[in-house]
């Protein structure tokens, strides 16, 4: 059974997380297919889609299965038909067989595209360069784990970053949910990124069906905000209040240390020296980041935090319980965060 439905969406910032062009163009795209749990496992009819960096399958009601990281997926058969593909090299796991060509192009154009995007030997040669450097001296002050991450944090580039939240995001949506998708409130959510933090950040903002706390920032500026907060918010304020916690909480602990610190030592000099970090590292670390209490950052970030932003504190404070006091914004002027018809998109980007 196919469902094509090829539909871009064009309201993208080119290099930014979820914006690249060819996972964009088949956003909509959806095949059947023949899906197994295991090796042993009954092989079931299936629906196979696209999420954000993951491959979704579903079954015929809907109801999502399983979710693949894309930069993860392999396939076993290159060249025949039904395409065989797997979540990682050894095959010996799940599987989905694939028979429809216009989704298997489209898997094989997004896997290039992927490759593609990832840093190559020659553009990043200088921090390559000055990461082996900084290995060999990590080295001879191995006894100084402090050292060595501040050197991992200084030399890893944006573009690395977003790859590696990207794949993080992937793992989490089997807690999450998988991301909430709608042209209009998508707009929307790059429109009040826009107005938070300008035009030319690197922050994107990701709706999420359900997540223990109102914002979680991960590496490359991705900033996840829980659906159920947006529902229980009465005024845009409240949003911009949850998106603007999770960033102060990024500034107060870099999103990537945080990966880091759960990793170890070993991958974090791993990072430093080769540029990758091992996919279970980033699983686990996003089950546990879902997992994680939330607690607000403290008032003398997340103030100045707002004032920059120019939020008022008083929206957000009354529905946190959280003291933010004095408003920076009190008698003020306050720009429109949101209109009325992105606000109201927004609000229903899971229905």
């Amino acid at each position: 059974m196919t469902m094509p439905g090829l539909h871009g969406i064009n309201d993208c910032k080119t290099g930014q997380y979820g914006r690249m062009t060819a996972l964009d163009r088949y956003v909509r795209l959806e095949s059947g297919g023949i899906w197994r749990a295991g090796p042993d496992a009954q092989r079931k009819d299936v629906v196979i889609s696209f999420g954000d960096a993951t491959l979704v399958i579903s079954d015929k009601t809907g109801r999502p299965l399983s979710h693949w990281s894309l930069p993860a997926v392999t396939r076993q058969n290159p060249g025949m038909r039904p395409a065989v593909y797997t979540p990682d090299d050894d095959g010996d796991g799940e599987a989905v067989e694939v028979a429809e060509d216009t989704m298997i192009d489209a898997i094989e154009e997004i896997s290039k595209a992927l490759i593609k995007a990832r840093p190559k030997p020659g553009q990043l040669r200088q921090w390559i360069t000055g990461g082996l450097i900084a290995g060999s001296l990590a080295l001879a002050v191995f006894w100084l784990p402090d050292a060595l991450m501040r050197q991992t944090l200084a030399v890893v580039p944006m573009p690395k970053r977003a790859e590696i939240g990207a794949t993080i995001l992937g793992h989490m949506q089997r807690e999450t949910g998988t991301i909430c998708r709608s042209p209009n409130a998508m707009a929307a959510a790059d429109r009040l990124s826009d107005r938070l933090f300008g035009a030319q950040a690197d922050e994107k903002i990701v709706v999420v069906p359900m997540l223990a706390r109102g914002s979680l920032a991960i590496p490359g500026g991705i900033i996840l905000l829980d659906h159920g907060s947006l529902q229980a918010a009465d005024d845009p304020a409240v949003a911009a209040g949850h998106v603007l916690a999770g960033y102060a909480a990024a500034q107060e602990l870099d999103p990537l240390e945080a990966v880091l610190d759960q990793a170890g030592l070993r991958t974090t000099f791993g990072l430093l020296t080769t540029g990758d970090l091992p996919e279970e590292t980033l699983a686990v670390f996003g089950k546990l980041a879902v997992a994680a209490p939330w607690q607000d950052p403290d008032a003398n970030t997340l103030l100045p935090v707002f004032a920059a932003s120019q939020v008022p504190t008083t929206p957000y404070a009354a529905i946190t319980g959280v003291d933010l006091q004095p408003d920076p914004m009190a008698g003020k002027a306050v720009p429109p965060i949101l209109n009325d018809a992105d606000w109201v998109s927004l609000q229903n980007i899971c229905n």
